[in-house]
């Protein structure tokens, strides 16, 4: 890990561990020992044991990924990079269903303490339970789209808090323990030791809050060190505190009698004494709300992050991640998550069991999956994969977690097995039908085996070839009519092209008068052939330096600006890179002329070069969320790899909420690859800012302004006036977006 990373990381071991903590408490304790209880008798216990252990094999696995790829995404991105965007597909649609099925159980267990606390009516079909947990899953989901989070402070709060209460419960618990109560008449084995993996199928759901961790590891302190021991220490503990109070209570309240609903309340009602029930119960229920209420909103926080992932790498659509104007939140994509979990809540909720499973089951898969990634990164001896934690005994450990992963998924029920096949099966037929179309990342697996398409099986280069992506033409066109400005614009389009495996289309628009038909104007095609042949020859041969392919047209057009729509379209360009100039910016701000902007939505990312000058030394990227701001991340990161480039990010806050400044740059800047930028957070009026920082860079990437046309043309724009006043040069970045007529009239609310 280098020096530079240890920048902007505020999240100390306490903290990692909390996270993980956080999640898994709630389940394991105040949800599930009376359902898995009937599944297994008073040995289930050794069932949480055994989740515990196959979570740890897996736990060692995990923290070794996650200190090589401190990445947004967590398995997903793992098994992505590794195995594929096949499997990737795969891991991403199991962690994304995983999650909703975890979040719908985790609103089931507070449904079931909120009844007790208070009556709530049944509804239609529905039970007083899945009415409270509705309530629930409406209430978190609405969280996390205005943009409310679980801090690493809020969370260490929560588990310590939770943690005093348990620990208070456990006293209690064990002055009234009885063993011959643990035992009752058929024996700790009532249904024999073949009952301990069918337990462990139903409890496993406990399990997969250390995940999460990883997820958040560019912003802890000395990840190399605290990583893993967050990752296995949370395990570890969450393992012997189940261990612990799942003996308890089953030694003060018979296994089969125990309530499948609320059995914390049901023990604590027991094992206090008469003056203290009255003021215990409400505690404890409070206690099982926080904790679940904690889980699931964690869970559904996790969704979005794998959402974000996916629709970087091409697997869904960047529609689904579209940022809200407001609350700067992936709100569809928290919606469509909240709507699966409502569905799961409705159709499931009156079986906890398959919810639990069915979460188990997919993050199963998953588990497997990343064990077998980590093979591939070893194997393969992939470049930059260089984890500052490595597992214990390779290549054992990993190979067990794999098995032992898939071997636990034979104990689940076919529902639930059916159920995360279909999903699985999905993601397939998605991938093939739409990803493979997108992406562009092959993942080292594939990468080994064409590499060694000699030397492998002809059945493996095959199946590579087969299921290799097929969107790795990533094409930029560059309209060029100023030959003074054509090598800055070849330049930052074959970069873009070089790192995203594409190719560069290089056009030159040449205006007709109206007066004359375009057919008359190709008489003088000798004349025109002549000039444009000479700036696309320039073109090509700067845009070979980088070793991109090329290709080149000339167009005759009577509207210039709009032929340039035309091309990008006709050519499939991913991304049109254009200068500055009379006919460049319509409006200013944005790449669309004033009509075309109220007419049509730009057919792909665009990127507006004002050239003073291309220098990449020092790259300033100002941003407050948004699709815009995206795709200036992206343009930062391939400026860093292609040309060492050192990236700023800038964030202006209103006054006084520095720190919230800084705890959203650090985020944004770990979701987009840029968690080694230069962070610097000010305060006051946005324009200063941007041009104080300005000074210092030889290079500013501006979001293009969301501000409507009306307002723009009678109030003028931030972006056009910094455009105007900085000295360096200037990129305009706008991502393709679809906009409604009052969006484009008067902007974004």
């Amino acid at each position: 890990m280098s020096d530079d990373e240890e920048l902007a990381k505020d999240l100390g071991l306490l903290s990692a561990m909390t996270i993980g903590i956080g999640t898994m408490i709630g389940a394991g304790i105040f949800v599930l020992p009376g359902v898995a209880a009937q599944e297994a008798g008073p040995v289930v216990v050794a069932s949480f044991i055994v989740g515990g252990v196959v979570a740890m094999v897996n736990a060692f696995s995990v923290s070794e990924l996650g200190t090589a790829m401190p990445k947004a995404g967590g398995g997903y991105y793992y098994i992505n990079r590794s195995l594929g965007p096949l499997f990737g597909s795969i891991a991403g649609m199991g962690d994304w269903m995983g999650l909703a099925f975890a979040s719908a159980f985790y609103c089931i267990g507070f449904g079931q303490y909120l009844t007790t606390l208070a009556p709530v009516p049944g509804l239609l079909i529905l039970s007083d339970i899945q009415v409270g947990a509705l309530i629930a899953g409406v209430v978190f989901v609405g969280v996390n789209y205005v943009g409310a989070k679980e801090t690493g402070g809020i969370q260490t709060v929560i588990v310590l808090i939770l943690l005093s209460i348990l620990s208070v419960f456990a006293v209690f618990g064990w002055l009234a323990f009885d063993y011959a109560t643990l035992v009752g008449d058929g024996g700790l084995t009532p249904m024999g030791y073949g009952a301990i993996l069918p337990g462990t199928a139903v409890v496993f759901v406990s399990f997969l809050g250390y995940a999460k961790i990883a997820t958040v590891a560019e912003e802890l302190k000395n990840p190399g060190r605290n990583l893993p021991i967050a990752v296995i220490g949370s395990v570890a503990l969450v393992t012997v505190v189940y261990g612990i109070i799942v003996t308890i209570m089953l030694g003060v309240v018979p296994w089969s009698n125990l309530s499948p609903n609320a059995p914390v309340a049901q023990v604590t009602e027991i094992a206090f004494p008469g003056g203290l029930v009255g003021v215990a119960v409400p505690v404890v229920t409070l206690a099982a709300l926080l904790a679940t209420a904690s889980s699931a909103n964690a869970s559904i926080l996790a969704s979005a992050r794998i959402n974000f992932a996916m629709g970087r790498d091409g697997i869904v659509t960047d529609w689904l991640n579209d940022i809200h104007p407001s609350f700067a939140t992936p709100y569809r994509s928290i919606l469509v998550t909240g709507a699966v979990i409502v569905v799961f809540i409705a159709a499931l909720g009156r079986n906890l069991e398959v919810l639990a499973k069915a979460a188990s089951v997919l993050h199963l898969v998953v588990y497997a999956l990343i064990n077998v990634g980590l093979i591939v990164f070893r194997e393969a001896d992939v470049e930059e994969y260089d984890p500052d934690f490595t597992v214990p005994l390779y290549p054992l450990t990993p190979i067990v977690g794999a098995v032992a992963s898939l071997a636990l998924v034979t104990f689940m029920d076919p529902i639930e097995i059916a159920l995360s096949g279909a999903f699985v099966g999905t993601a397939v037929v998605w991938y093939l039908v739409y990803a493979r179309r997108h992406t562009t990342y092959e993942g080292a697996l594939g990468e080994f085996v064409t590499e060694r398409s000699e030397e492998m099986p002809d059945i493996a280069v095959s199946a590579a070839e087969t299921v290799a992506p097929d969107g790795g033409d990533y094409r930029v066109m560059v309209p060029l009519a100023n030959p003074e400005h054509e090598n800055e614009l070849i330049t930052l389009a074959s970069a873009v092209a070089k790192q995203r495996g594409g190719s560069v289309v290089a056009t030159h628009v040449v205006t007709v008068p109206d007066q004359t038909p375009l057919d008359r104007a190709r008489e003088r095609a000798d004349d025109i052939d002549a000039t444009s042949q000479n700036l696309l020859d320039r073109a090509r041969e700067d845009a070979e330096t980088f070793g991109v392919p090329v290709e080149t047209h000339t167009i005759l057009s009577h509207q210039g600006y709009e032929a340039v729509f035309d091309a990008a379209r006709s050519h499939d360009a991913d991304l049109v890179v254009m200068g500055w100039g009379p006919d460049s910016h319509g409006s200013p701000g944005r790449a669309e002329s004033a009509v075309g902007e109220m007419t049509s939505d730009l057919p792909c990312d665009f990127l507006v070069l004002r050239d003073r000058g291309l220098d990449t030394e020092r790259v300033l990227v100002p941003t407050a969320g948004g699709p815009d701001s995206e795709l200036g991340a992206e343009l930062a990161t391939v400026l860093r790899a292609e040309f060492g480039a050192a990236v700023t990010l800038l964030y202006v806050a209103d006054e006084g909420e520095s720190a919230e400044g800084a705890d959203f740059l650090g985020r944004w800047a770990t979701d987009h690859d840029l968690g080694d930028a230069d962070l610097r957070v000010e305060t006051g009026d946005v324009e200063a800012a941007i041009e104080t920082a300005a000074e210092d860079a030889t290079l500013v990437v501006l979001g293009a302004s969301e501000r409507g046309l009306f307002r723009r043309l009678l109030g003028g724009s931030v972006v056009e006036d910094i455009v105007d006043d900085v000295d360096c040069s200037v990129v305009l970045a706008e991502k393709r977006t679809e906009r409604s007529l009052r969006e484009r009239l008067f902007g974004s609310q």
